[in-house]
């Protein structure tokens, strides 16, 4: 009894990691659009679908927004004032609320709402996107806050969400970059502290 009761107690715990940790599959980096074409097609699209975005072009963007390129040295893909690497990356989608993990190239969910209307704020446009993400600095990685850490933070910020608008070019989707959101809403239900700061976010669909 006390074997069986165990082995089921280990289940329950492997289910429940799994399901609050989803492995994304290898970015794609081998996209046929030049860096040029890139440039060229980049624009911004306010209507969206509500059709699926894939897990593999997710994992692309994110890995275009943050992942790490150089393992060796932790470095990642967008600049960063002092490689402070301020920049987190949420997930909104209709089955919760991620955190990606660019280490593992994962998301954490942090919550099972949808948030996505809290990231919407009052602009009813983007709120058919399948997905949002929602860059936030985190000024503790700049040693804390300071007015030093609060003026790079926007820039990095506008670093990674271009790096955003390029992947889904690349990849043919529909994106944005967005100011407008429910700050007071995200900080809540996210567990934000006061230095950090939500301050863009990018709804990402399939074009249609």
């Amino acid at each position: 009894m006390r074997k069986a009761l165990l082995i089921l107690s280990v289940l329950m715990l492997t289910n429940c990691t799994q399901a609050q940790k989803i492995q994304l599959p290898a970015p794609d980096k081998s996209l046929p659009m030049t860096l040029m074409e890139a440039f060229q097609n980049r624009h911004s699209t306010w209507q969206h679908s509500d059709a699926p975005v894939s897990d593999q072009d997710l994992s692309t963007i994110l890995w275009s927004a943050i992942g790490i390129n150089r393992p060796e040295e932790g470095r990642i893909t967008a600049p960063s004032a002092v490689n402070a690497q301020d920049i987190i990356v949420y997930v909104m989608r209709a089955d919760g609320t991620y955190l990606y993990d660019n280490k593992e190239n994962a998301l954490v969910r942090v919550s099972k709402k949808d948030l996505r209307a809290a990231v919407c704020g009052n602009d009813p446009k983007p709120r058919t996107a399948p997905i949002m993400l929602l860059l936030v600095s985190d000024l503790n990685r700049f040693g804390g806050d300071s007015r030093f850490a609060r003026d790079m933070a926007p820039l990095d910020a506008g670093y990674v969400s271009e790096n955003i608008c390029l992947a889904c070019t690349a990849l043919g989707l529909n994106t944005v970059p967005r100011m407008t959101m429910d700050r007071a809403v995200l900080q809540k239900e996210l567990n934000l502290t006061d230095i950090q700061l939500p301050l863009l976010n990018h709804p990402i669909s399939v074009a249609k």
